[in-house]
């Protein structure tokens, strides 16, 4: 069942907080999740939220804070001495205690990490702050079971008991050489069935995916989606296991370029947050604004050079909204798609046929709405059949480059090494509704030869 949060919860939570009652309060957080204590604390003043993470056990609070939302994570984290937050990075896996550091200031960073009390796992630390947020290394967690190939069966249930302590979950058993090379993978089950003296060797599974310390998180993530892995190896440049990565810092992965898409395709160009300040949130959206602007005086500038048309047919201005608009509808659903299609790496055969289908799709659709809108424009509004013809020319017109603009931009940004997404937002909308514009009035022009 989901928890929530109610308000006589919260009211008792901060009740217990004024008086001080810390027994209390700790008994009653003490039997929930950590996931659902950060929720609390999402909803607390950050004294109140500061006053609980103390009081509370450092096995709960290391588990709380890589759930917390960043901007309260560095708040509470002000507010702890190194030594209190190195007592808390010393719970947690090297990966999410890296993460943690990463957010800290150089002279913070120093003094934590010495205040680390097992050095193994501040080596480990520091390890993986050499490598970029964004790959496999930046990812990898260095808690992980491995064997050598030279050992048997009894010595390697004997080695993975001790290295256990330290997993959280064991997902896969890694068998490296004597240099530390990956190998292959050990099957529980033929661990188990095999006889305790049989050499490793004899027993492991050398087919085994992996990816490489400057593998893009993304790419991770597809391989990982695609073989439907709950882990994944790392290895070095030299083919040796460095750790390894799992399925829930990959859910991280996805959501956060699922966010950044889906920022892009509204038209905003930083990642932010809507409880960010006024000044970020307009650093962010201003620069597709201006751009929406210009555009916009475009069309202004090209619905002037056809004033004379609309001073003597006055019923095409009326249309020029619907075209626009289904200039810019049709071309966001055909980059949406095209953008979805890379993304999940579905995407094939040549661009000349991706553009051919997409021709004859939009040809499809475009005499269906033309139909639709000729009649509806003649019986419903009394409009001209030739105006009519008109528009539903244009309509046709403007559905067909619609598509092909939004098939195109998509996979030439993509080709470029821009990020696709960028495609699916005012860009496209802005060019197509000028576009949409551009084609209605040369149409008209013809038609009606003004």
């Amino acid at each position: 069942m989901q928890f929530k949060i109610s308000k006589e919860l919260l009211a008792q939570i901060e009740q217990l907080i004024h008086s001080k009652n810390d027994r209390e309060l700790e008994a009653l957080l003490n039997d929930m999740h950590h996931a659902d204590i950060a929720e609390i604390f999402e909803e607390l003043e950050i004294a109140e939220a500061t006053y609980i993470f103390k009081i509370l056990d450092s096995e709960i609070t290391a588990e709380i804070l890589p759930e917390l939302e960043d901007d309260l994570r560095e708040k509470i984290l002000q507010g702890l001495s190194a030594k209190e937050i190195a007592e808390e990075l010393d719970e947690l896996d090297t990966d999410d205690a890296a993460d943690i550091i990463a957010e800290l200031s150089e002279s913070k960073k120093e003094e934590v990490i010495s205040e680390l009390e097992d050095v193994e796992h501040a080596k480990d630390i520091v390890d993986l702050l050499r490598y970029s947020e964004t790959t496999a290394g930046g990812l990898m967690g260095k808690e992980m079971v491995k064997v050598n190939e030279n050992w048997n069966v009894l010595t390697c249930v004997k080695e993975m008991r001790i290295q256990a302590e330290n997993v959280t979950r064991v997902h896969s058993i890694y068998v490296v050489d004597d240099e530390g090379r990956l190998k292959g993978r050990l099957s529980l089950k033929d661990l188990l069935t095999t006889s305790t003296k049989t050499p490793i060797s004899e027993v492991y599974i050398k087919k085994v995916d992996y990816v490489k310390v400057d593998t893009p998180n993304t790419e991770v993530a597809r391989v990982m989606q695609k073989y439907d892995l709950e882990a994944i190896p790392v290895v070095d440049e030299m083919g040796r296991l460095v750790g390894r990565v799992t399925i829930d810092d990959i859910v991280d992965v996805i959501k956060e370029e699922a966010d950044k898409d889906y920022q892009l395709a509204a038209g905003i160009s930083q990642d932010v947050e809507a409880d960010d300040s006024i000044l970020d949130l307009t650093k962010a959206r201003l620069p597709w604004l201006v751009l929406a602007l210009l555009g916009g005086f475009i069309s202004v500038k090209m619905l002037g050079l056809f004033e004379p048309a609309m001073k003597e047919h006055g019923e095409l201005f009326f249309f020029t909204p619907l075209i626009a608009a289904m200039a810019g509808n049709v071309g966001v659903q055909s980059s949406a798609i095209i953008v979805q299609g890379l993304a999940n790496h579905s995407i094939s055969g040549s661009v000349f046929n991706r553009l051919l289908k997409e021709i004859s799709l939009s040809l499809l659709n475009g005499v269906i709405l033309a139909s639709i809108l000729f009649f509806g424009s003649h019986f419903l509004l009394g409009v001209d059949p030739k105006i009519g013809m008109i528009v539903t020319i244009a309509l046709v017109s403007v559905i067909i480059i619609a598509s092909l603009i939004g098939t195109f931009i998509p996979l030439l940004l993509d080709k470029l090494g821009i990020d696709p997404a960028l495609a699916t937002g005012p860009f496209i909308t802005t060019s197509n509704d000028i576009c949409g514009i551009l084609i209605y009035f040369s149409i008209a022009k013809m038609i009606l030869g003004f």
